[in-house]
């Protein structure tokens, strides 16, 4: 049983994408500080492990395509442990301002008159990126990253399929491979190689890390093969093929 506190505050922070290596110095200090921690389905084992002894560890469930907790239930959530006095980390796998619905937590909060916290943590495209020895810019290769979802509210996410389609565009795709064959479609209607090189990281910075390579003609394949969560990093491949394909092309 926690021990109730007069005011209660609340700390929306990021987990990473699952190494507990790489949580920031502030998120781990509060989940040593937290009475209930509220978190996602997709905050590994080994993070949670590191919660105070005397947090309540709660799931709120979010799966692709699965059994989900609605959101407003989850807000409803947050704001009763607070008003109670409680000291409330809401932790999300992740950066909590990356495909994390931050701002609707925080508008239920400001609308409570609660005071919150936001504390951000290592996106599943870093780590991705990190895995395959590439970088996300490049001088010469892309001027911008984009960072899109594959499905969103409204089914599979429309995105600017031309600029995606540019040679040496770079973008990772969160929630991904579902929607890998629609966007395969979509970026080879606006030109877009089949040869173009992808990347499907599961996993990302875990020990059971899986790196798929791929190219957009067979993306929706390797895609498929993947069983847990993952990012498809499109315009990247692992820098050991990348060098194979240089020597090829000599």
């Amino acid at each position: 049983m926690v021990e109730q506190r007069k005011q209660g505050e609340v700390i929306l922070a990021g987990a990473g994408p699952g190494d507990p290596d790489l949580l920031t110095v502030a998120v781990l200090r509060e989940m040593s500080r937290a009475d209930v921690i509220l978190h996602d389905t997709l905050v590994s084992p080994e993070v949670l492990a590191l919660a105070g002894p005397q947090a309540r560890l709660i799931e709120t469930g979010k799966t692709g395509f699965g059994p989900s907790m609605k959101q407003e239930n989850i807000s409803e959530m947050i704001i009763f442990f607070a008003q109670r006095g409680y000291r409330v980390l809401r932790l999300k796998s992740g950066d909590p301002g990356v495909f994390g619905r931050l701002g609707e937590e925080l508008d239920a909060l400001d609308a409570a008159g609660i005071a919150w916290r936001v504390l951000p943590g290592i996106t599943a495209a870093s780590a991705a990126a990190a895995s395959l020895g590439q970088s996300l810019t490049e001088r010469g290769r892309n001027r911008e990253l984009r960072l899109i979802t594959g499905h969103d509210a409204q089914g599979l996410a429309e995105q600017d399929w031309a600029a995606l389609a540019r040679p040496g565009a770079v973008a990772a795709i969160y929630m991904g491979k579902r929607a890998a064959r629609f966007v395969q479609g979509r970026l080879m209607m606006h030109g877009a190689a089949p040869a173009t090189p992808a990347c499907v990281v599961e996993n990302a910075s875990r020990a059971d890390q899986v790196i798929r390579a791929a190219t957009l003609a067979t993306l929706p394949q390797i895609a498929a093969e993947a069983t847990g969560p993952a990012v498809i990093l499109l315009g990247l491949a692992p820098r050991d093929a990348r060098i194979a394909l240089k020597e090829a092309a000599l």
